[in-house]
Parts: C-alpha cells; sequence; structure tokens
C-alpha cells in the first residue's frame, strides 16, 4: 500500500474517530509500527493532525466542513448564511442545479423558494430540506451512505450525464497554491464530476477556510466561475487570490442596505 493510500485511511479514521492509536492502524493498514510512525510525523508536518503519546489527534476538528449524522456544522453559520443568499441570486426559474454536500449549501436549500427548479444532491440534510417543496424537481444520485451523503462509482456516472447549469460546490480548504483541498478520497469524485459537468461552477467558502491546506486537492482556484465567500478577508489575501487567478465575490449581509 502507497504512504498517499494510507494517509487517506489514516485521515478517514481519525475523520470518523478523532483519535488514532498506532498499534491499531499497524494491524489495521498490516504495516509496522515504525511506518505508522512515520505517516503521523508527515500529516503533523502538513498540519493536518497532532501526535500524541501512541497515537494521533485530529487538529482544527471543527473546521473540517464535515456533517454528523444527525446535526449540521453549525460553526461559521453567519457566514455561510450570508453566502447562501449571494449564491441565491445566481440561481432562476427552471434551473438545473447542483448542490453539492455542506452546511453553505444547505443554508442555500432552506432559503430556496419552492419554484420550478431541479436540484441535484447526494447531501441527506439538502434532501431532508426540499422534499417539503413540492415544486422543486429533487433529483438524487443514489449511492451508500457515507455520514450524510451519498457516495459512490454509479452515482458518479449518473451526475456525469446530467445537463446540469449551475453547481454550488464546497471545499474544507482553499490555498492560493495548492487550490482546493478536502480530507476523504470518496468525496473527490463527486466534486469533480459536478466541476466538469456543469455549466457554470461555483465555490462557497467562508473565509476561516483560506490559507488552508486539507488531504487531497480536488479543484484550482480558476476552475470557478467564480467563488463566492465573506468580506473577512485581509486586502492582502484578496490580492494574493487575485493573483492565482481566484475570481473572487463578496458577500454582504442581506439584512444591511447601501
Amino acid at each position: 500500500m502507497s504512504s498517499m493510500k494510507r494517509h487517506q485511511q489514516i485521515m478517514e479514521l481519525l475523520i470518523q474517530q478523532g483519535e488514532v492509536k498506532v498499534q491499531d492502524l499497524s494491524e489495521q493498514l498490516n504495516v509496522t509500527g515504525k511506518t505508522i510512525r512515520t505517516d503521523l510525523e508527515d500529516l503533523e508536518q502538513r498540519g493536518l493532525l497532532t501526535r500524541v503519546h501512541g497515537g494521533a489527534v485530529l487538529k482544527h476538528a471543527a473546521d473540517l466542513g464535515l456533517l454528523s449524522l444527525h446535526i449540521p456544522n453549525q460553526k461559521h453559520i453567519n457566514e455561510k448564511s450570508i453566502i447562501a443568499h449571494k449564491a441565491l441570486e445566481l440561481i432562476e426559474e427552471d434551473d438545473i442545479i447542483a448542490l453539492d454536500g455542506g452546511s453553505t449549501t444547505l443554508e442555500i436549500a432552506k432559503l430556496l423558494e419552492d419554484k420550478p427548479l431541479t436540484v441535484i444532491t447526494n447531501d441527506l440534510f439538502i434532501m431532508s430540506e426540499l422534499i417539503r417543496k413540492t415544486k422543486i424537481r429533487l433529483v438524487v444520485p443514489g449511492g451508500y451512505r457515507n455520514r450524510n451523503l451519498l457516495v459512490g462509482t454509479e452515482a458518479i456516472a449518473f451526475i456525469r450525464k446530467l445537463n446540469i447549469q449551475k453547481a454550488f460546490i464546497t471545499t474544507t480548504a482553499i490555498h492560493p497554491e495548492q487550490g482546493l483541498s478536502i480530507y476523504t478520497s470518496e468525496l473527490y469524485d463527486m466534486k469533480r464530476a459536478l466541476l466538469e459537468t456543469a455549466k457554470k461552477a461555483y465555490c462557497l467558502v467562508d473565509s476561516s477556510k483560506f490559507g488552508k491546506t486539507a488531504l487531497l486537492t480536488f479543484a484550482q482556484l480558476d476552475e470557478f466561475s467564480s467563488i463566492i465567500t465573506d468580506r473577512n478577508l485581509s486586502a492582502d489575501d484578496v490580492h494574493t487570490y487575485e493573483e492565482h487567478k481566484a475570481k473572487l465575490v463578496f458577500a454582504d449581509s442581506p439584512h444591511l442596505t447601501n
């Protein structure tokens, strides 16, 4: 097994459990304890975990952007709501849109009026929100359940056959050089399928995720029609990301007037 594959499995276990032990990883991945300790050291240097006696714990667990099975992620919810309001301006009646899994796209689902619209999503929370809106045609790609998401090769193949006009895609981290990244490999293919199939793709990301890097880069900054975020970025940060071809769009609070 390659080191990259081990790193993915270690991170997936950390996300599920919050903590891993060297001995358990050694047995599960069928490698020596020395190899596991080297893997943990590499991942710690990348800022993804913190080593503790006998194992490691997840670093910045609250910033993962992952949802539990029962409760959507409420961290930075004000910023996410503001971003969702901005994204809503891009959605027109009779559009065919895709909502990637995430708490910001869930805010879009909550805000959507019950009007003629086709919405593709693999997020169980978004499904439960939209199923009550009878004028919205809800399309579910299928697959197996991974936390609050449905994933799988059949779902990816189905997505690639669709005529998606606008895809709203989330990310765990965004960095000028490393691009947009996530922790789990199961989500990589779904995000790529949405990005490559949609006529226009929009990244929704709050300012707390800027300057960070997760395990797997799934897109570069210039692959999106725009990257919608809140106004909590410094002028220097804005300049840096725009130098790297990011088309930044800033969302204002819907409660503010000019």
